[in-house]
C-alpha cells in the first residue's frame, strides 16, 4: 500500500513540473520579445517624444502669458534750478518707489509661414518617430525568428551527432566483440578514436546550443537568461512559395526605410520653406493688464496708482542678415541629397532583393537534391552496415559509410536554415516580416 502511495505522489509531482512546463512558438517567443525587449522599449519611448513635441505650442502657434511683479526704489540727490526767481534748490536723499504687477501676453500672428512649417516639420518627425519603432520591430522580429531556428537547428544537429555517437558506440561494441575473430586491433583502435572523436562533437554541440539558447532568451528579455526553453518546432519548416514580382512590389510600397528616406525629404523640404519665410513680414502683438504704484519723496503728489489695459501691434521686415542666401542654398542642396539618397536606398534594395533571391532559389535547388541525397546515404549506410557485421567491409569503409550519412544530414539541416534565413530577410525587405506575428 505504501508503494502504491509513494508511486501515486511521484506520478503526480511528474505531471504537475509538465503542466508548468512552458512550450514556446515562434509566435509566443515573439509576443514575448516585443513586450519585454529593452531596445524595443527605449525605441517607443522615443517615440512618445517625438509625439510630445508634435503641439501647437511647439511650432509657436500659440501666444505666451507672463506674470511679473516687481519693486523698484531710487535715491537721489537733486539741485533745480528755479527759471523765475533763479533760485536753487539742493534736496539730498530723495527715495522714489515704483511697485507693479501685471499680466503681459505676447503672441507671433504671422513670421512668414515659418510657424506653419515648424508644425509640419514636427507632425512628419512625429510619423518618423513611428517608422523607425516599425524598423526596429522588423529588425527586432528578423532576428528573433533568424535565433529561434538557429536554435531548432542547433537541437536537431545536437540529435544527429548524438544518433553519430550511438552509432560509434554500436559500432565499437561489435568490434569488442568480435575483434578476435574477423576484426583485427586496427579495426578495434580505429573504432575507439571515431567514437571518442564523435563524443567530442556532441560535446561540443551541446555547448553551441546551450549558446543559442541564451541569446533567445536574451532577445526576449528574460529574466534569468540561462533557463530552460521548450520550443514546438522539431523541423525548419521553409516557404517555397515566395513571388519575386510581389516582393518587389511590397517592398516599394511599404519598405519602411524608403518611407523614412522619403519622409527625410519632406523634412528637408520644410527646412527649405522655413529658410524662406524670412522673405516675408512678420506681425506681433503685446497686450498686458496690471497695476503700477509710484511713491515720491519730494514731488508735487506723494504717490500715484495706474491700473489698466496696455496693447500694440508691430510690423517689421528683417532686410538682411547676412545668412539667408547661404542657409537658402544649402537648404536647397539637402533637399537635392535626401532625394538621391532615396534613389540610392532603392537601388541597394533592389541589389540585396536580387541576390536574396538568388540565394533562395538556389538553397530550394540544394535543398530538394540533399533530401535525394540523404535517402541515398541511409541505403548506404544499412548495406554497409550488414557486410561490416559479417566481416566483408573494412572498419575504414564503414566510417566512410557512416560519415557520408552524417554529411547528408548535416547539408540538408545547413540548406534548411539558409534558405530560412533567405525568406526572413526577403520578407523582412518586403515589409512582410511581420506575417511571422499571425
Amino acid at each position: 500500500m505504501k508503494r502504491i502511495l509513494m508511486l501515486a505522489i511521484v506520478c503526480s509531482l511528474l505531471l504537475t513540473g509538465q503542466a508548468q512546463k512552458q512550450v514556446y512558438t515562434l509566435k509566443s517567443c515573439l509576443e514575448e520579445g516585443l513586450q519585454n525587449n529593452y531596445s524595443l522599449r527605449i525605441t517607443h519611448n522615443e517615440e512618445q517624444v517625438s509625439k510630445n513635441n508634435a503641439t501647437l505650442g511647439n511650432a509657436g502657434y500659440l501666444p505666451t502669458l507672463d506674470f511679473s511683479a516687481g519693486y523698484k526704489g531710487t535715491v537721489d540727490n537733486t539741485r533745480t534750478k528755479v527759471r523765475e526767481s533763479g533760485e536753487t534748490i539742493k534736496e539730498n536723499g530723495v527715495f522714489d518707489q515704483t511697485i507693479d504687477v501685471g499680466l503681459n501676453l505676447n503672441w507671433t500672428i504671422f513670421d512668414g509661414f515659418n510657424i506653419q512649417a515648424n508644425y509640419q516639420k514636427l507632425k512628419e518627425l512625429e510619423l518618423q518617430g513611428e517608422t523607425n519603432t516599425r524598423i526596429a520591430i522588423e529588425d527586432f522580429v528578423a532576428s528573433l525568428a533568424a535565433e529561434y531556428y538557429n536554435f531548432v537547428q542547433q537541437k536537431i544537429r545536437l540529435a544527429n551527432l548524438h544518433y553519430a555517437v550511438k552509432l560509434s558506440k554500436e559500432r565499437l561494441r561489435i568490434v569488442e566483440r568480435y575483434h578476435i575473430g574477423n576484426f583485427s586491433r586496427l579495426d578495434y583502435q580505429q573504432a575507439k578514436v571515431d567514437f571518442n572523436a564523435d563524443s567530442a562533437k556532441y560535446m561540443k554541440q551541446q555547448e553551441l546550443l546551450h549558446t543559442s539558447r541564451i541569446n533567445l532568451n536574451e532577445l526576449m528579455a528574460n529574466a534569468d537568461v540561462d533557463q530552460p526553453l521548450f520550443i514546438e518546432d522539431s523541423i525548419i519548416k521553409v516557404n517555397a512559395h515566395l513571388n519575386f514580382e510581389e516582393l518587389w512590389n511590397a517592398t516599394l510600397q511599404t519598405n519602411a526605410s524608403l518611407l523614412k528616406a522619403d519622409q527625410n525629404t519632406t523634412i528637408a523640404q520644410l527646412d527649405y520653406k522655413k529658410v524662406n519665410s524670412r522673405n516675408y513680414p512678420y506681425l506681433k502683438l503685446n497686450t498686458g493688464y496690471g497695476y503700477t504704484f509710484n511713491k515720491y519723496d519730494i514731488a508735487s503728489n506723494s504717490q500715484r496708482g495706474n491700473l489698466g489695459f496696455n496693447g500694440g501691434l508691430t510690423i517689421g521686415f528683417n532686410i538682411f542678415d547676412g545668412n539667408r542666401r547661404r542657409e537658402k542654398r544649402n537648404a536647397s542642396i539637402a533637399v537635392k541629397n535626401s532625394r538621391l539618397q532615396r534613389q540610392e536606398l532603392e537601388q541597394a534594395l533592389r541589389a540585396d532583393i536580387s541576390n536574396l533571391w538568388q540565394a533562395y532559389r538556389n538553397n530550394l535547388q540544394l535543398l530538394n537534391l540533399e533530401r535525394q541525397n540523404l535517402i541515398a546515404a541511409k541505403e548506404n549506410h544499412e548495406i554497409a552496415m550488414e557486410r561490416y557485421m559479417l566481416g566483408d567491409l573494412a572498419g575504414i569503409e564503414m566510417r566512410e559509410a557512416q560519415k557520408s550519412l552524417l554529411d547528408a544530414e548535416e547539408r540538408i539541416l545547413s540548406a534548411e536554415y539558409d534558405t530560412k534565413l533567405c525568406e526572413i530577410s526577403l520578407l523582412q525587405i518586403s515589409g512582410k516580416v511581420l506575417k511571422y506575428m499571425e
